[in-house]
């Protein structure tokens, strides 16, 4: 299944999740520590909605909620 938005393209990118351990430095401690770095993905805010294509015809698109909201595109 694709994670793509069809007028955009907009897909998944990547990042990480950092864990941080210790009491900060402002509180009276040592500082924050990075205990642990593991990969994650952003996925885009898409959804499937009915549209009119350039001939007429309605048709099921993924669309990403910024394109939505732009309104480039005709709601059937």
């Amino acid at each position: 299944m694709s994670r793509v938005c069809e007028f955009c393209g907009k897909g998944p990118s990547s990042g990480n999740t950092i864990v941080r351990h210790g009491s900060p430095k402002y509180k009276g401690g040592i500082g924050l520590h990075t205990t642990g770095i593991t990969k994650r993905r952003f996925l885009p805010n898409l959804h499937v909605v009915r549209i009119k294509d350039d001939n007429g015809n309605v048709r099921r698109v993924k669309l990403c909620a910024r394109c939505i909201k732009s309104a480039k595109i005709q709601k059937a």
